[in-house]
């Protein structure tokens, strides 16, 4: 029994230190971009292994990059596509997840098929007709013309559909039975039930609200108007790059996931465990 207790505990420390070794491979790149913010550009392109401190710590980096790159307009246009595009995900698909979980209409197999393969194709084949739907309707250089693509998700349909559907039909005939309608099961008794799928689907949309860079830099091409991921695809030369610089603006971007990874850490980890999707 204690040599098994031990090889237990053997075992254990193993995989305890792969797993912090691995922790600190992921975090490699975060350090070197946080080290080449304060360099020169001498020692942010220089070949010797050997300096991985700066030598002196430069501050002008930050300074520069927040007066040349308008990042007050960046930090704007970026959380407010992002809180738009979690309102009308959460909201289009809590109510299409609820037709397609729990109600029976013409049509509901075909038109979830669509669904699934809008979830199969590549997104990038949506990027012409939204861009000429956007461009007729007036919206390019706009929040609402940032927002566009992702107000309907065919992913957070899928999430809220799976999420109605594991819940118990006794709560919505009890419901009717004591004279509820549709509106009413949905939005006093289902809709509560289903909180945790629609938190997982804001922080998911949030996310991948944050990564998108192709959009942006098609719909809004102003400095006054684009993302913060698509600011930086642009402060990259095409024959040379300002790392410092660079990368202090890239830390400066990062700063809203992080927060928003530190207030709603449980729910990121619930969202990819319940969800079985990943960042």
């Amino acid at each position: 029994m204690d040599s098994y207790i031990l090889q237990k505990r053997v075992t254990q420390g193993i995989v305890h230190l792969i797993l912090i070794l691995a922790s600190f491979t992921m975090l490699v790149p975060f350090v070197w971009m946080l080290l080449t913010a304060f360099k020169t550009i001498s020692e942010s392109t220089s070949i010797n292994p050997f300096i991985i401190f700066p030598s002196s710590w430069k501050f002008d980096n930050f300074a520069t990059v927040w007066k040349s790159y308008n990042f007050l307009y960046l930090y704007r246009n970026t959380l407010l596509m992002i809180f738009w595009r979690v309102v009308c995900a959460v909201l289009t698909a809590t109510m299409a997840g609820y037709a397609f979980g729990r109600l029976n209409f013409p049509g509901k197999n075909f038109l979830f098929s669509l669904i699934l393969v809008q979830m199969m194709v590549p997104s990038q084949i949506f990027i012409i007709p939204q861009y000429i739907m956007v461009s007729r309707l007036g919206l390019l250089e706009t929040i609402a013309g940032l927002v566009f693509p992702g107000a309907v998700t065919a992913f957070g349909t899928f999430l809220l559909k799976t999420g109605y559907q594991g819940l118990p039909k006794d709560l919505e005939e009890a419901a009717a039975i004591d004279g509820c309608n549709i509106g009413q099961r949905f939005l006093l008794i289902m809709a509560p039930l289903t909180r945790s799928s629609m938190v997982s689907l804001g922080i998911f949309t949030a996310v991948f609200a944050f990564k998108d860079l192709m959009w942006p830099m098609i719909v809004c091409t102003q400095s006054t108007t684009t993302t913060l991921s698509a600011g930086l695809a642009k402060m990259q030369g095409q024959f040379s790059s300002n790392y410092p610089e660079l990368m202090a603006a890239a830390l400066m971007a990062s700063l809203p996931m992080i927060v928003l990874y530190l207030i709603f850490q449980k729910q990121f980890v619930e969202g990819i465990a319940t969800s079985g999707g990943k960042l």
